[in-house]
């Protein structure tokens, strides 16, 4: 399964090959948003569409107005929520968010936006557009790696920054990590499992979610060879030595923005001991991996853990302090 945002820009591409399409980007949310600044949606004249702008708050209202003919200009910029610019609607969570609207035309030149941006996004790129109202793009360009989606606006100057998706690497099977590589799927983690014992796949594998990508290698042997870009977090939950340790090893020589593995406070004072003595890690090094693993929030299920642990990866993810 794409995430979301490849799924956005490929649908894009298969109806601009007969008929224009508004790309939709939310550029700045106030108050109750329920979608993120970056969050895209596309949209044919018919009303039909792939993406979502708000959870379903102002859908409806917006296909209508393009059904109706709306936004013709190559981009303008449009508010829903109180005190907003036309269309004014209050949101029922009571929030407010920008749209940056695109009408893309059937050209070569959209055409091969659309390709980029599906490139960089597959390619885990980062991408500079740059677009001043009401004119369409006028760069977009491959910039130096940027962790999530920033919107600069200076008058009707917009500058919007276009991250890949995050990442999660899971270092071996087990019950928790099942549940963590689901839950990270649907918070829009493209995620990977790395496991090469033959028990724990066979007694695994099928249970992982249809969006996992599963890779039958030892963890620490694909972070050699494949690395990792830096909007990854790498996680170890197996509770065995050679794995959680060796891939530790391995995930501190990336840029990996999370390192983690689960244990015991007294099981992670060994490890660390283990890691500087054997693995050569330095005292930077150790301090990059959360260990034990996860937001204290008292659990105790393989469920709640997972949930810790996604929540302390988001919490990273989203620059949140480490506690």
């Amino acid at each position: 399964m794409q995430h979301i945002d490849l799924q956005v820009i490929d649908q894009g591409q298969r109806w601009l090959v007969s008929q224009p399409v508004w790309l939709c980007t939310v550029l700045c949310t106030f108050g109750s948003s329920p979608r993120p600044p970056g969050t895209m949606m596309v949209i044919t004249a018919d009303g039909d569409y792939c993406g979502s702008l708000s959870g379903g708050c102002i859908e409806e209202d917006f296909i209508r107005r393009i059904r109706q003919g709306d936004f013709q200009q190559p981009s303008q910029r449009v508010r829903y929520g109180d005190g907003g610019l036309t269309p004014d609607r209050t949101l029922p969570c009571g929030g407010v968010l920008d749209i940056l609207i695109e009408h893309l035309q059937l050209s070569d030149d959209n055409a091969q936006r659309l390709a980029q941006l599906h490139r960089a996004l597959a390619g885990h790129l980062a991408l500079q557009k740059v677009i001043t109202l009401p004119h369409a793009c006028e760069r977009l360009e491959e910039i130096v790696w940027r962790s999530s989606t920033v919107v600069e606006q200076q008058g009707d100057r917009i500058t919007l920054t276009i991250a890949a998706p995050p990442r999660l690497i899971v270092a071996g099977l087990s019950t928790v990590a099942l549940y963590c590589a689901s839950f990270a799927v649907s918070l829009g983690f493209e995620t990977i499992v790395c496991e090469n014992r033959p028990d724990f796949l066979a007694n695994f594998a099928s249970q992982l979610d249809a969006a996992v990508r599963l890779e039958k290698c030892f963890p620490a042997r694909y972070l050699e060879e494949q690395s990792c870009h830096a909007n990854t977090a790498v996680v170890a939950l197996t509770h065995d030595p050679r794995m959680d340790d060796l891939t530790m090893m391995e995930a501190v020589h990336t840029p990996a923005f999370y390192l983690g593995v689960m244990g015991s406070q007294r099981n992670s004072a060994n490890r660390r001991q283990r890691l500087a003595q054997i693995g050569d890690l330095s005292a930077a090094d150790l301090t990059r991996i959360h260990a034990p693993i996860g937001m204290d929030i008292g659990s105790k299920t393989p469920a709640e853990i997972a949930l810790a642990v996604m929540a302390d990866i988001v919490k990273a993810k989203n620059g949140g302090e480490r506690a």
